[in-house]
Parts: C-alpha cells; structure tokens; sequence
C-alpha cells in the first residue's frame, strides 16, 4: 500500500480538519492507527462524535484524491507527511499545521527562515527596500519566505536568489497551477534555490478563500515575518496577524507618511512591530549572528560617503529641476507642476527626456518618481 494512501485517506474524511487531525496523531501517532482503531477510542479524542468515528470507520476514499495522489506522482512533487523529518519544524507548532504538504523543491531545513510580504502594487522604493533586504539576509544564510505574488512577494524571492540563498514560495493554489500567470520561470528558479510548497491538491485553482489559509503557512515557518508596504487592509496584514498569535516576531519596514500603501506597515509599528530598515535590524531581532562580516559603514569620526544615485551632468537646466523635485515615492504630475510652476506641457517633455534616460520613472495614474536601476 502506498505509504501515503493513510494520509490522505484521514484526510478526506469529511469533518476532519487539520485540527483535527492533530489531536488524532496526538492520540495515535499515525493515520493507519487512527483508521484501525475502535469507535470507543475514536470517541476519546476532543472533537470526535459518535457520527464522525462512524464515519472514519465506514470511509471509503473518494476518486478524486485518488487523481491527485496520481497526478503528484507522476509530476515529481514530493508529499511531505507531519511525521517526515524534513516536514518544516516551526510549522509543527501552530495549532493546525498542514498534515502534509506537496513540495516541488528542497525545503529549507532549520528554524533560520523570515517571511517577508507585502503590496502587490508596490512603489519603486518598496520593491527596492524589499530586494536589497532579501539579497543580503539571504547573503547570511537566511531564509525567506514569501508567497509569489505579484509586487513585494516576487522581489522577496529574487532578492534572495541574487544573495545566492534559499526561499519558499507558498501557494494559494495546487502546484499544477503556477499562479500568478507569466510566474513560470520564477517557479522553477524558486524550486532549484529552495522549494514551491502548497497544502492544496495539485489541481486546486487559486480561489479567494485558499490565500488567507496559505498564509499561516508563510507565517507559520519562520522566526519573524517582515511587512512591506501594506494598505489599511492587506492580506500582508492578515500574515502579521497570524505571526503575532503564533508567537512569531512581527517587523515592519517604515515608509513615507504620504504614502496610503505604507499605512498598514506604520500602523503595525504602533502597535509594537520592531521597526525595520535592513538585514540587520532583522537579525538583531532575532538574535541571529552574522555568517558573514556585515558591510563597513563610515568609521567613527569619518563622514558617511553621500549617496549619488544620481546624476544631473548634461542635463538641460530645466531637466535638473524636475530631477530635484522627484524622490522615491510617486508624485503626481499636478503636484509637480504646482511646485515647479512649470507648464503641463513642458513638464511632461522633461519628464520624458529624463524618463528616456534612465533618471525618472512613471507608475500608472500619471505619477512619477526618481529613477533606480532594479536588478
């Protein structure tokens, strides 16, 4: 019999969740013995009635699990059990961890992982932020975890493959299913350097209801989970939320005050998230050493070099005042002719010239900030 029919025959018995299933491993240490044990037994388990003991004794396991055990074996996906050594440790500790899990990849082993989430919509600066943080944490052995959405999740995974470390993506849908579209060669990249994970059966669609459910997972396997650029209401708010009841650390990256998408980052700041502005005010936090010597910053007594990301040789005089007049986060187009007191129409053939050059950028909604090469 295969060594996973057990699993996934408890699994399917309606009524049983992942809670559930806990108490019964609690109780039985293994599915084969939860399903060969009498009603009486069954019943002394919180959360058992008499129906659902009937019921786990007379189950017969439903065709379409039979399909998805199918379909994982012939993709190559591992299915890592609760009782797998490789199973994640810190996600052994939530009060309903997945009884197991479809891997495509390699998990991470050991407890030195950080979630690191955010907008989907995320500014220039946020995707910055986002990436130079993932690179380097990933520079120190870390790893991180994230969810493969579009914005803030996509740049936590690339930068921790640019720092040469692992990550983990978790889906909101079955690994049959690379979501969201044109993610292909994010997935496979992210499965080579670490692993795609999903508690969802293969060919599970990416529906609504399944990403507030992933997200105790993304929580759930790390020391912290770092919010970037998050609304009033975000599902970034949902994982720092879980994080929080979970025990884990909640850590925020500040951004500007005129900014709605940082609204959610500073509020969890208020509410006592550790305040975060690089790898090692994560590590400090998590009481994690360096791997690596940190970067040097200027020495005492010396001045810190002034960061030139930017330069204004050759421009028009009028171009180097637009250029003054950005910073990272997106001005609107109006704000800026009312600063410069420039006409529209000649603000926009400057904008143009230093967009063509490199030095600004413009988001949809015609809003425009500083230039910055993204890696």
């Amino acid at each position: 019999m295969d060594q996973y029919y057990p699993w996934f025959f408890l699994k399917s018995v309606p009524g049983i969740g992942n809670l559930l299933f806990r108490r019964l491993l609690e109780r039985f240490s293994h599915p084969e013995e939860v399903l060969a044990a009498s009603q009486g037994s069954l019943m002394a388990v919180q959360g058992v009635t008499p129906r659902l003991a009937c019921a786990i004794m007379s189950h017969k396991m439903p065709g379409h699990v039979l399909d998805d055990m199918k379909a994982a074996r012939q993709s190559g996906f591992k299915i890592v059990t609760f009782a797998d050594d490789i199973y994640p440790p810190l996600l052994r500790h939530i009060p309903d961890p997945p009884p197991l899990l479809y891997v495509y990849g390699q998990l991470p082993q050991g407890e030195r992982n950080v979630a690191v989430v955010g907008s989907r919509s995320a500014t220039f600066y946020g995707l910055d932020t986002t990436f130079n943080i993932c690179r380097d944490l990933a520079e120190q052995g870390v790893a991180i975890v994230s969810g493969m959405a579009r914005g803030i999740d996509t740049r936590a995974h690339q930068g921790a493959l640019e720092g040469g470390g692992q990550t983990v993506a978790v889906l909101g849908c079955g690994l049959g299913k690379v979501y969201p579209r044109g993610s292909e060669e994010l997935y496979h990249r992210i499965a080579q350097n670490g692993a795609v994970v999903s508690e969802f059966p293969v060919g599970s669609e990416p529906e609504a209801r399944h990403f507030p459910v992933r997200n105790r997972i993304i929580s759930g396997m790390c020391l912290a989970t770092v919010v970037v650029e998050a609304a009033q209401k975000s599902g970034s708010l949902i994982t720092a939320n879980l994080a929080g009841e979970q025990g884990r650390e909640v850590l925020a990256v500040p951004g500007s005050v005129e900014s709605h998408k940082s609204t959610g980052a500073h509020r969890l700041i208020k509410q006592g998230a550790g305040l975060v502005e690089n790898a090692q005010d994560i590590l400090e936090a998590l009481a994690l050493s360096w791997r690596q010597p940190p970067k040097q910053s200027a020495t005492a007594g010396e001045e810190p070099l002034e960061e030139t990301p930017f330069s204004s040789e050759g421009l028009a005089e009028d171009e180097k005042s637009v250029l003054e007049a950005l910073g990272p986060y997106p001005i609107h187009i109006d704000v800026l002719v009312q600063r410069l007191g420039m006409p529209v129409g000649e603000l926009s053939a400057n904008l143009l010239q230093l967009e063509l050059k490199g030095l600004a950028r413009q988001e949809p909604g015609k809003l425009f900030s500083r230039g910055r090469s993204i890696q």
